[in-house]
């Protein structure tokens, strides 16, 4: 068992800590479903102010629930529908300040407010994205793109 207490007075310093623990967690593991579990509890237990962490898989040109903290969820979502597909189709992060007012928006849980995906890509091809809600309008900002963005290069190359 691992007590991660992640704790930094600004966002840099919390999403270098975060980097280095979930570096520490999947160093040598070769399970990608096992390497996203401990992420996704790495992000829940770590980042203030979010109602769901978690990994939509590419499955066949599907997007299918993956590991995640929080309430259930969508299970199947295609590309292009939603902030979930919307990065799996187009690769590119999606942060949303508001997601009541993104075309398409899939409402798994009513309480979210915004939301950040962020693709995760090896050799060109799509194998997941990480996706983090928020029951905040404007929650997630550019610290936390670059934050997560590092968080999925790493787990790019342990999936």
């Amino acid at each position: 068992m691992y007590d991660f207490k992640i704790e930094a007075a600004d966002k840099a310093t919390l999403y270098a800590d975060l980097l280095a623990a979930l570096d520490g967690l999947t160093a040598g593991e070769p399970d990608g479903i096992a390497n996203m579990a401990n992420a996704a509890a790495l992000l829940w237990e770590t980042l203030p102010g979010i109602n769901w962490a978690g990994f939509y898989r590419n499955v066949g040109g599907e997007l299918v629930l993956g590991p995640f903290q929080g309430r259930p969820a969508c299970i199947r979502i295609p590309f292009g529908r939603g902030v979930c597909g919307a990065a799996a189709e187009t690769l590119a992060v999606q942060r949303v300040e508001d997601v009541h007012a993104f075309p398409g928006h899939i409402a798994c849980d009513a309480a979210s407010q915004s939301e950040l995906v962020v693709p995760i890509v090896r050799d060109g091809e799509l194998l997941a994205v990480l996706d983090l809600d928020a029951p905040e309008k404007a929650r997630f900002d550019a610290e936390d793109e670059a934050g997560c963005v590092a968080i999925c290069k790493l787990l790019a190359e342990r999936l």
